[in-house]
Formats: C-alpha cells, structure tokens, sequence
C-alpha cells in the first residue's frame, strides 16, 4: 500500500500491532467524513497481508486489522486472514477491526460466529445516531432498524463489539431528541462499550458544504453537553458496558462502567458544563 496513506485506527488499539487489510474506503459517501477522500478503494492482497504478519513478533497477543472497513473483503478473504493469523502469531488472541453496519448485514450469523472462532474477537462500529433522518441526512448508508438487527446478530454469533456514537451530528435544538433515541436504539443489544465522539465540521466534507449554504447550524458547547448527559441517562443496558468520551474531539474525557458509575459520570459532564457557562 501507499506508504504516504494516513492509517486510521481506535486509540485502544494504538500499541497493537496494525495490519493493512483494506486501503480507502469502500463506501466513502458519509457527509461528515474527510478521512479517505481521494484514496481509491483497494483490497490488500492476501500475499502482502501475509507479508507483513510474517513481520510480527512470535509473541504478538493482539492485532488490529486496518482500512476503513476490513470486513467489506467479505467471509471467504476474512477467514484466510485470520488464518494467516493463526499460522504465523500462534500467540494471537484477540484480532480487532472496523466494520459497518452496511458491510455485516452481508454477512450470516453462522459466518460472524466461525470469524469469532477463527480469532475476531472485537469489532469497532459506527452506528453514529438512532435516529434514521440524522443517518439519511449524513447519508450513512444505514437505516436504525438494520444497524439493531446487525447488533443481535453479533450477539447471537458471540462476537463483541463497540458502538460509536457521534453527538451533535443531529444539528442545533436536536441533541437531546438524537441522545434519547441513540440510547433507546443501544438498549436493544449488548454492547462492551459505547464510545462517543464530538462531530466535528472537517474542510472538504459534503457536511461542511451544507454549513456554508445555511442547511445545518452545528449545536453549541452547551446543547452538546445536555446531549452527552441525557445519553447517560437514557442509556439502560442489560450487561454492564463501559462509556468513553476520552476520543481526542470529545469536548469532555470521562469514562466508567453502566450502569454503576452512571450517577458519576453524569455529575462529571454537569460539573463540566456549569464551568462553559
């Protein structure tokens, strides 16, 4: 791959050894997004994917898998990267990666339970809002319904997951609206995590074109931090699931676990928002 191409992955995953899986992105539509413009999408070759696991330390315990979307190579290319894996990191447990709600839906519960088998074991999604005009608008690719039944399936497949979440992607005087329904859609699957990150307004996005002709108002400091404490509050999981605003754009870095730090954490972002006023 292009070795002057910028890698993206999750900052849990910054010390892990990274394998290229994918370079660009296969939908690349997203309005807010600025990441892979211009990079055309490509499949790495398993030959250079092997490649560059054979590089790997013996004694390699996590790997995570980069691109965009690695799980768009669909199960035939995933399997045999994971054995790959297997083959040259004996030591590996836990293999991670990006994945859409667009790209699992291809997938059947049977295949995302032989990938868990097979060594992925955690998977980054962004589901990003619940609610559906927010995601059309953004033209996420994704309706809620579908993003709540990809969730169960990789709850029935026994394959954990991340949710990310994005507030003030719902534009001004809708945060609280987008937060309780990002919480009701969350609280119909198990998530190990829900991790939030602050929309940002990135140049060269179809976002940043709608900003200048007037069709969206960002939300202020102080409607994005009510969306971040009625999203806490809402939130009521079935399992316990650690909550994470410590992604660089958050306007706030708090994290614990749902639902016995909620009282916390909600205190945290109030306490933050009465030094804003």
């Amino acid at each position: 791959m292009d070795g002057r191409e910028t890698i993206y992955y999750p900052q849990d995953e910054m010390n892990q050894m990274l394998i290229p899986v994918t370079s660009g992105c296969p939908y690349n539509r997203c309005a807010f997004c600025s990441m892979y413009k211009g990079v055309p999408y490509r499949q790495i070759p398993l030959s250079e994917v092997e490649k560059q696991i054979i590089y790997g330390d013996l004694y390699t315990e996590r790997i995570f898998l980069t691109g965009a979307d690695p799980v768009a190579i669909g199960f035939d290319a995933m399997q045999h990267v994971l054995a790959l894996v297997r083959k040259h990191l004996p030591y590996c447990a836990c293999v991670a990666s990006y994945a859409s709600v667009r790209s699992l839906a291809v997938y059947s519960t049977e295949e995302l339970s032989a990938l868990h088998d097979a060594g992925l074991r955690l998977l980054y999604i962004g589901f990003e809002s619940g609610l559906d005009r927010v995601l059309e608008s953004v033209d996420k690719g994704h309706r809620v319904e579908t993003a709540i039944e990809q969730a169960k399936k990789l709850n029935q497949a026994r394959l954990q997951f991340n949710t990310i979440l994005i507030y003030g992607i719902a534009g001004l005087g809708s945060g609280i609206e987008n937060a309780v329904a990002s919480a009701a859609m969350v609280n119909q699957f198990e998530t190990r995590k829900v991790i939030t990150m602050n929309l940002k307004v990135f140049n060269g996005t179809i976002l940043e074109q709608r900003v200048h002709r007037g069709e969206f108002f960002p939300a202020d400091g102080a409607e994005r931090l009510a969306e971040i404490r009625t999203l806490l509050e809402y939130l009521d999981p079935a399992r316990p699931l650690e909550f994470d605003t410590t992604h660089p754009t958050n306007m706030i870095k708090i994290r614990g676990t749902l639902p016995q730090d909620k009282d916390r954490l909600i205190r945290e972002v109030q306490q933050h928002a009465q030094q804003m006023s």
